[in-house]
């Protein structure tokens, strides 16, 4: 019942975003079903009913022609191209940065200097009190985009978390707090995930390419996400090691909206609300305790694994995924308190058997990893063949992450 219940609740989720934005169409449908119902067997009523019932109908039939044309105003294709990252420099404020690209995964922007100085647990959060809202021109490609994302995958409009400010070391003062957001991931599915998509109008010809619509600033440079208009939705992913050493890794199904196929993190997904809160209900107010719940929930929803099985999450670097609208990512190493033996027994929670094909667990020396990258040696080198040739962006930045963060502590 558990794959049927989530299967009709993405089908739910879906039919009511688009409900709710092509709300005039029902009406008139339903004017056509009331016509019918109120047919009186009175000579008098059978004539209003008729009239009514005709009104509904020549209504419902000119809204159907407008939707049918309104959506095949749009022409999808699908940005093949890798990531130009020659044309998009990272943002001013930024401390030296580097594109991260790996073929057929995509392009991450990351910095040393920002993973270090998310080491020391500095950096405070506020949350906005309006949630976010698509602006006019993602909110009109919304009603066709989304289709479009769902075929063949099992998408759930469910709570997210935005952000509204860039992780920055500050010089001798705390930093400024991260302003966060509440969102539905539908509206990150309608503005980050265009990334990979050139929108053309039918009509016009006009097209519309995300990167340079929005990740674009005043001087031809990545956008800070503090001027970003996109939902942002923030990504936690962890790598977790058993007690004998040993990483978990999660084999993602077809089903998977990103990085179908390949290995995961240990735990991976997207902050929610409910990880801004502490188990006794009160708030939040550190990034780091915020997305290492985040991580935490992800693992064990993932793993099977419960909270008592974890000893410890810390918080080891952070990335802007290009293709996906340039969104944050943070990651984290996890501390396991059981070893190989039971976690490889273990199965994830019902809801995320759909996502999950199984648990895939390595042998990985991180510090060794860490001195390697230290040295010169290019990621694709430096961590196992199996993992760089299968292993998902968010898996391969985690361990990169991790790796420098172990090899500090040394």
């Amino acid at each position: 019942m558990g794959k049927l219940t989530r299967r009709a609740r993405a089908k739910a989720d879906y039919l009511g975003f688009l409900g709710a934005r092509e709300w005039p169409l029902a009406a008139s449908g339903l004017g056509v079903v009331l016509g019918v119902v109120t047919i009186l067997p009175s000579a008098v009523g059978v004539v209003l009913s008729v009239v009514a019932l005709g009104l509904g109908v020549a209504t419902f039939a000119r809204d159907v022609r407008l939707l049918r044309r309104r959506w095949a105003g749009f022409a999808f294709t699908t940005i093949a191209a890798p990531f130009p990252t020659a044309e998009l420099p990272p943002p001013s404020a930024y401390p030296p940065s580097a594109y991260l690209a790996v073929p057929a995964r995509g392009t991450a922007l990351v910095s040393a200097a920002i993973d270090r100085d998310l080491w020391s647990e500095r950096h405070t959060i506020t949350v906005a009190e309006e949630p976010y809202r698509l602006p006019p021109a993602l909110k009109a490609t919304a009603p066709h985009v989304l289709p479009l994302r769902a075929r063949g995958r099992l998408l759930f409009n469910g709570p997210i978390v935005g952000m509204r400010g860039d992780p920055l070391p500050a010089t001798g003062t705390r930093p400024a707090p991260i302003r966060l957001h509440r969102a539905r991931f539908f509206d990150a599915v309608c503005s980050n995930e265009l990334g990979t998509l050139r929108i053309t109008r039918a009509g016009t010809g006009e097209e519309y390419d995300l990167r340079k619509a929005e990740l674009t600033d005043t001087d031809g440079a990545l956008r800070e996400l503090g001027s970003s208009t996109l939902a942002d939705l923030v990504g936690v992913s962890t790598v977790a090691f058993t007690t004998d050493g040993k990483l978990v890794t999660v084999r993602q199904s077809p089903l998977n909206a990103v990085s179908g196929l390949l290995l995961a993190p240990s735990g991976s997904g997207s902050l929610e609300p409910r990880d801004l809160r502490t188990p006794d209900g009160g708030v939040r107010r550190s990034l780091h305790t915020a997305v290492c719940a985040g991580m935490e929930r992800e693992l064990c929803e993932e793993s099977g694994l419960r909270p008592e099985d974890v000893r410890e999450t810390k918080l080891t670097g952070f990335a802007r995924w290009m293709e996906r609208g340039a969104k944050p990512e943070f990651f984290g190493v996890t501390e396991l308190a059981v070893d190989s033996t039971e976690v490889a027994a273990r199965r994830p929670v019902s809801g995320e058997r759909l996502y999950s094909a199984g648990l895939t667990l390595f042998d990985v020396d991180l510090p060794a990893i860490g001195a390697a990258l230290a040295g010169g040696v290019p990621l694709s080198e430096a961590l196992p063949q199996r993992i760089w040739e299968d292993g998902s962006l968010p898996l391969l930045l985690a361990l990169r992450a991790a790796a420098a963060w172990q090899a500090a502590r040394i």
